[in-house]
């Protein structure tokens, strides 16, 4: 694509991280992990960090740690990407799928609190695109039910609700750090908590089930493979060094689309502020007008796609994957309703004024022929 979808921002400072590390003969386990752990934590507001290879793996981990099992229920949005349910399942326990609310796109209080059971153990919150959720009404829910929440804050880094950073507000919140995040490390991921104990496991977790104490070949729990090199930490390290810039520009990225669209009939413009609080921009996302089917959606996609411009179909809900066929069930009517329509534009760093503009151009062209 000659404007894609999403692009990572990689500078010299960054390569040159990387090749410190390369020139060490620690290449795993070493300074730059602990350095990265406490540079996330520590930006997040909370004590501990624990770095891992994906946002997933933190999601996992972060549930074996809860002692989520076999028949326990965890309420989950089925408007997000795929990996939250799949965590479930890794424990053979059941997801159950909440409404989000039109607007913000993230899980509605009320949906949440018509899903709770008394098998219900946990509820996964869900940051979606970058966009806080309204997490006091869901605390409050939670804590009458003795239920902990996780925020998924793998599109938030940086986002910020009622003057607290989003992923250290519940019991735990996990980053991802893929290449189309506000920052990356290629692949990777970091739980951070402020439960020295979970973090505790959630740190041997990672490195096959060994505990502090334990020898090199001694495992206390069963545990997995879910590092994250040096190197990764090194460019992780380097990206956070420039959080703050990447976080302004990706808004001033998000107002200019905004000003070549506002006026566009056929849209809804994603939220853009929150009272006491920020939205971290991870994609630009529009909602196409009620009379677009997903059929028109998937058109204008393919249309886009034909003038060199990459979009995205943000998101195919969970519950209508082959998968999960057996787990729906819930009233999910604004999640149905939206998502067909949703259509997320090339959003990154370095999109430039002259692109932005050619990729309203042509969405406006797709808007208005293209049989459309």
């Amino acid at each position: 694509m000659r404007i894609p979808l999403s692009a990572p921002d990689i500078t010299n400072d960054d390569i040159q991280a990387v090749v410190e590390v390369l020139r060490t003969p620690r290449l795993s386990l070493g300074p730059k992990l602990e350095e990265f752990e406490q540079a996330v934590a520590a930006y997040t507001g909370v004590p501990y960090g624990v770095a891992l290879s994906s946002g997933t793996a933190g999601l996992h981990l972060g549930l074996s740690a809860l002692g989520i099992g076999e028949g326990d229920e965890v309420i989950v949005p089925s408007f997000t990407f795929i990996a939250v349910a799949h965590a479930v399942l890794y424990h053979r326990a059941i997801p159950v799928f909440a409404d989000i609310h039109p607007r913000t796109l993230n899980l509605s209080p009320e949906s949440i609190a018509r899903a709770i059971t008394p098998k219900t153990r946990a509820i996964i919150v869900v940051h979606t695109f970058g966009c806080p959720a309204d997490l006091d009404p869901i605390l409050h829910i939670a804590a009458r039910h003795g239920i902990p929440v996780i925020e998924d804050a793998c599109e938030a880094l940086g986002a910020e609700y009622r003057g607290r950073k989003a992923g250290g507000i519940g019991h735990f919140g996990v980053f991802g750090f893929y290449p189309n995040k506000p920052i990356t490390t290629g692949e990777g991921g970091m739980l951070v908590t402020r439960d020295r104990e979970l973090a505790e496991t959630v740190r041997a977790l990672r490195n096959q089930g060994r505990r502090p104490a334990d020898g090199w070949l001694d495992h206390s729990l069963l545990g997995y493979n879910y590092r994250l090199s040096e190197i990764n930490c090194a460019l992780g390290l380097s990206q956070m060094r420039r959080l703050d810039g990447i976080l302004a520009q990706r808004a001033d990225r998000a107002a200019a689309y905004r000003e070549h669209l506002r006026a566009v009939p056929e849209l809804t413009l994603p939220v853009s502020e929150i009272p006491d609080g920020r939205v971290c921009w991870f994609v630009f996302a529009v909602l196409l007008a009620e009379r677009f089917t997903e059929a028109d959606r998937d058109g204008i996609v393919a249309y886009m796609a034909g003038r060199g411009i990459g979009c995205g179909r943000y998101f195919a809900p969970i519950h209508r994957q082959p998968l999960y066929a057996a787990y729906t069930g819930a009233d999910l009517t604004a999640t149905d309703r939206i998502a067909p329509r949703m259509l997320a534009l090339p959003f990154f760093n370095r999109l430039t004024d002259e692109e932005i503009a050619e990729v309203c151009l042509t969405l406006r062209e797709a808007l208005c022929g293209a049989g459309l």
